[in-house]
């Protein structure tokens, strides 16, 4: 299963990797995680860096935190994390920017690890949440454009 948007931004790649990439600043962006730190003495993006983000779900709840590990990192390309169980990806999570235009688009999007779980949650309504995580993509994608362009 698989979402992604795409939106524009009037700012350099570079920048707009540079404030997705700071994970401590996600709280002011996503519409579901409301802060997230670096873990294990990480202190900033890099490939195998973990953090933990903690998530309101659906914006009601329930709140839980979620152990994350950097899978991709290419400063003003490429930024992508897996949400891991078990050290296991349960999602991967990735943010790509191209320079169109003057500025970058910037594409964000989600795919969930195949297995009989997600398979399971597909039938049960995950088409349901993968339509919600494309609005709460776009939506964290837009204020990261304010934060960009401001």
């Amino acid at each position: 299963m698989h979402a992604a948007v795409t939106l524009h931004i009037d700012a350099p790649p570079m920048k707009v990797w540079e404030l997705v990439s700071d994970i401590t600043r996600m709280g002011e962006y996503s519409p579901e995680v409301f802060e997230a730190e670096w873990l294990d003495g990480a202190t900033g993006p890099a490939v195998g860096a973990k953090y933990r983000g903690h998530v309101k779900r659906n914006e009601k709840g329930p709140t839980y935190w979620t152990v994350c590990r950097v899978t991709e990192c290419v400063p003003g390309e490429v930024f992508e994390f897996a949400v891991v169980m078990r050290d296991q990806p349960v999602n991967t999570w990735r943010y790509e920017f191209v320079a169109a235009d003057g500025g970058t688009a910037v594409t964000e999007s989600v795919r969930l690890t195949a297995n009989l779980l997600t398979k399971v949650w597909g039938m049960l309504g995950g088409q349901l949440r993968l339509a919600r995580n494309k609005r709460d993509m776009l939506r964290t994608l837009e204020r990261v454009k304010a934060a960009a362009e401001g």
